[in-house]
């Protein structure tokens, strides 16, 4: 094995990650065709012996490995694993992979080579790497989100039965106390009927307790979370309680790396899609690219934003031990937010439009609150 240096030439590996395999091919440097290295088990463990192979193969030391893979389902347990060793490693999305249009065929083999050569190129650039505990936050809330589109549904399905059927509840409003006991109470001539809306309130209270459990236990979380600060100021704004700020803080992580709110914009999938050519600019719905998870909570919260401004009773509470950097800047985005709701809805534009638009201009605010809630917490590092 040769000594490290920094002059050593880098060697370009591309993998194709998949559950049982792992697919390595390489591209060295000054040129020429990538190589096609081989196929391991789809472990940590058979990777990481794998690339000490490739290494003694080339006789190459560790740091002159560049390696990358394409995102997928397997998640970035890979990518944690080779960076703890010491690796250069970088995940890319898909969407950012140019493919020929005519390219019809596609093998694991292939995929490694077009990515070893593309890394070689400078062609990819990788997504960012969420930090484990971030990550694990994160599948609490997208669970206690599954647990609530699960209680939907079944209330849903509850509905649809009892249309039917004839049933009809005559209150005030639907999903209350009042109208769980009207249907607990409710009794259907037929046995089978009456089998089958107990077993849909049953669905519904399971859905409804998991949701809960979820959101009690994302409190205790937050109690050792790094990222508390940031959750406990996003709170401070309209809209966000505690599921909320957690979603948005868990899905987006460290918001420093972007540099601009655009570029946060774009990585929500907030911005619209763009088509000109010419003297012709056309533009279309927006990108939806990014995370999709923390766009749809921005635009549930960026409803809150139709009513006029002010600081209610709830809000007060979660504002309290906030600083006046943060009061004021959800007191400005009400005020900002809100009349450009109004703008944007006397041009008679559909609602969802304008709340897109509205959602939009609200990442930027997030995006300077975590400036804030940074800058405040190295100051108190500081003191310290």
């Amino acid at each position: 094995m040769k000594n490290t240096t920094s002059t050593t030439p880098a060697v370009y590996v591309g993998l194709d990650v998949h559950k049982s395999s792992i697919t390595v091919a390489y591209a060295l440097p000054g040129g020429g065709d990538p190589v096609y290295h081989g196929k391991l088990g789809g472990s940590n463990a058979a990777l990481a012996n794998g690339l000490v192979k490739l290494r003694k193969k080339l006789d190459v030391p560790k740091e002159a490995l560049r390696i990358c893979y394409e995102a997928g389902p397997t998640g970035f347990v890979a990518a944690r694993r080779l960076i703890e060793l010491g690796y250069d490693t970088i995940v890319v999305a898909p969407s950012k992979i140019e493919r020929a249009a005519g390219d019809r065929v596609k093998t694991d083999k292939k995929d490694a080579l077009k990515l070893a050569r593309l890394h070689r190129s400078g062609d990819l650039k990788g997504i960012h790497i969420p930090d484990p505990t971030d990550e694990a936050v994160r599948d609490v809330c997208r669970a206690r989100t599954d647990a609530s589109e699960d209680r939907r549904k079944a209330k849903q399905r509850l509905s649809a039965f009892l249309l039917r059927n004839g049933i009809h509840y005559t209150g005030k409003s639907k999903w209350t106390a009042a109208h769980m006991r009207y249907l607990r109470d409710l009794k259907l001539p037929s046995a089978a009927h009456q089998f089958v809306l107990e077993e849909y309130l049953q669905a519904i209270d399971s859905a409804h307790d998991r949701a809960e459990r979820l959101a009690d236990h994302l409190e205790t979380l937050l109690l050792t979370w790094e990222r508390a600060d940031h959750v406990l100021a996003l709170m401070a704004m309209r809209g966000f309680k505690l599921v909320a700020a957690m979603t948005i803080i868990s899905e987006l992580g460290d918001l420093s790396r972007f540099k601009h709110p655009r570029q946060l914009m774009a990585y929500l999938g907030l911005v619209p899609g763009e088509h000109s050519s010419g003297q012709r600019r056309r533009q279309g719905g927006i990108t939806k690219c990014g995370n999709g998870h923390a766009r749809w909570m921005l635009i549930e919260c960026a409803t809150h934003y139709r009513l006029k401004p002010k600081v209610a009773t709830p809000l007060s509470y979660r504002q309290d031990g906030q600083s006046k950097a943060v009061k004021a800047l959800s007191w400005r985005a009400q005020n900002r937010l809100f009349n450009r709701y109004v703008k944007l809805s006397m041009r008679r534009l559909h609602h969802n439009k304008v709340t897109v638009a509205v959602a939009r201009e609200l990442s930027a605010f997030i995006w300077e609150l975590a400036g804030i809630v940074d800058t405040e917490l190295t100051a108190q590092s500081h003191q310290k």
